[in-house]
């Protein structure tokens, strides 16, 4: 991979992992167009680390809290939320340690498969805009269901995000609560499934040149933060229609012409 490719693999997976467009159908976009550049393990690694190291600069004060909540060793707000969290990650854990090698094999540059899940990302985002919007807080049934939604993003061209803040927003909790748990839920499962990658992989030393890699982790880190920071405001306003609008465009042209 050169400089130029780890600038735009870089800058799609900042952007798309945080707006519900899909980080994972966008970036085999791009490895169809540019061939293998971009599925180098060390590579992956480095982009999903940027990534999640943005989510915990933009959210920092609140994981703080969320610690020292947790560490008061007592049933309060901080522990309670951090349990959610737990709550949600149950489904992604039973999906990614028995369906693995079942999800990998979606994964294979089929651009119709690809241009089918973005469109049904638009339906989601679609559905959570035309249902009134509610006021509840999250309850740990509405984190389990965020939960089985961010399982069910495992298979490209489906938003995480999308899915998630569209299932949160269509069992009525609040707005202003439904993004930040949305972001903080990944966190671990992203840093569980690197890990398992890991372990499970033959090459471990990839061939990327370093100066590609810092592009990449720059670029992404950028992104990410600047998406992050930018889909909270989005929600809050309810703009999501505009995303639904983009990824049924962009399905509908992955599955008439590619």
């Amino acid at each position: 991979m050169d400089s130029l490719q780890a600038l735009i693999f870089g800058l799609v997976q900042g952007l798309t992992e945080f707006l519900p467009i899909s980080s994972s159908g966008h970036l085999e976009i791009l490895k169809y167009f540019f061939g293998d550049a971009g599925s180098d393990f060390i590579f992956t690694v480095v982009v999903h680390a940027a990534t999640v190291l943005s989510i915990i600069v933009v959210f920092w004060s609140e994981i703080v809290q969320l610690i020292k909540g947790v560490f008061k060793f007592e049933m309060n707000t901080e522990t309670d939320y951090v349990l959610k969290i737990i709550v949600s990650m149950i489904p992604a854990a039973i999906v990614g340690l028995t369906l693995n090698n079942f999800i990998e094999g979606f994964f294979n540059g089929n651009m119709v498969f690809i241009g089918s899940m973005l469109i049904l990302t638009a339906l989601f985002l679609a559905a959570s805009h035309v249902i009134p919007k509610g006021t509840k807080p999250i309850t740990y049934k509405g984190a389990f269901f965020m939960g089985l939604a961010q399982a069910l993003a495992v298979l490209p061209g489906l938003s995480r995000s999308g899915t998630t803040i569209s299932t949160g927003l269509m069992l009525g909790h609040k707005k202003e609560e439904i993004t930040k748990f949305s972001f903080l839920m990944v966190i671990v499962p992203v840093i569980g499934g690197t890990i398992m990658e890991m372990l499970s992989s033959k090459n471990m030393t990839g061939d990327v040149n370093a100066i590609p890699l810092v592009i990449a982790f720059v670029t992404a880190f950028v992104a990410g933060f600047a998406a992050c920071k930018w889909m909270v405001n989005i929600v809050r306003k309810g703009n999501l229609y505009w995303f639904a609008i983009y990824c049924s465009l962009a399905g509908a042209s992955l599955i008439l012409f590619m």
